[in-house]
């Protein structure tokens, strides 16, 4: 190829690289997607960690939503209130006041206090025991595995496995959820941060089989109940539930409790 062949293709490059990038300059100002600035604003306003707590796929899902009014400004369980009040002051609205909850792990049956029926050895998920017998190798069918699937869901490293039974670190847990998700034996729930009093046991076996398995575990006697002033305490399934709305925190269920299933966070 001669010199000017050369420069008549560099020349034609040139062009159809002028023509394109044109093209797509004006094909993105013809097609461009309007965001509203306040989700802009409210993206900025979330901690970012995309945990998915809140139900949405990330921080930009729930700030699209908040702005559209699909979701309340307070829906992030990471940000709190503070982060609450500052979507609040862009959107507009009052944020209301929200209660800060935390996960908690609802057993106690440690290595020392659970009875084994057998010595598991094998992957160490607690999601994968749900195909051993009995679930797992503890006595209690309804007990905490201690494999620590629940750990590795944590995206803010406040639960860990202490003696064989998951226990969260409440002034870091952010209420994601995760760790819910992750539990195979539904152990985990949201509690309020300022509870007391709180069931940490989760059996719903009759009480003689519940001693047998666990020294520590509910045998949903009702002592708790009947002493309790407010009726915030029931008995259902032998296994005692705290209504933490109804709750006075006035001690009395995990003082009376003889088994020590009541215990204060």
């Amino acid at each position: 190829m001669d010199i000017n062949g050369m420069i008549a293709a560099a020349v034609l490059v040139g062009a159809v690289g002028i023509f394109v990038g044109l093209f797509l300059g004006v094909a993105g100002l013809v097609f461009k997607v309007k965001v509203d600035e306040r989700e802009e604003k409210v993206l900025k306003a979330l901690p970012g960690n995309n945990c998915g707590g809140c139900g949405y796929p990330g921080c930009s899902g729930l700030a699209a939503a908040i702005v559209k009014g699909e979701a309340e400004v307070g829906t992030c369980p990471v940000g709190g209130d503070k982060v609450a009040k500052e979507i609040a002051g862009i959107m507009g609205v009052e944020a209301g006041d929200s209660q800060k909850m935390v996960a908690f792990v609802h057993c106690q049956g440690d290595c020392d206090k659970a009875g084994t029926d057998y010595e598991y050895v094998g992957s160490q998920d607690c999601r994968m025991l749900s195909f051993v017998p009995n679930g797992g190798p503890k006595t209690c069918d309804n007990g905490c595995l201690g494999f620590g699937s629940c750990v590795k869901a944590c995206p803010f490293d406040a639960i860990h496995v202490i003696n064989g039974v998951a226990k969260v670190d409440k002034e870091k847990c952010k209420a994601c959820k995760k760790c819910i998700a992750a539990c195979p034996k539904n152990l985990i729930s949201l509690v309020p941060y300022s509870s007391c009093e709180i069931v940490a046991c989760s059996s719903t076996q009759k009480g003689p089989d519940t001693m047998k398995a666990c020294s520590v575990g509910c045998i949903g006697c009702g002592i708790c109940a009947r002493n309790c002033p407010v009726e915030a305490v029931t008995v259902t399934d032998f296994h005692a539930v705290i209504d933490h709305d109804k709750c006075v925190q006035c001690g009395l269920c995990a003082k009376n409790c003889p088994k020590k299933s009541i215990i204060e966070m």
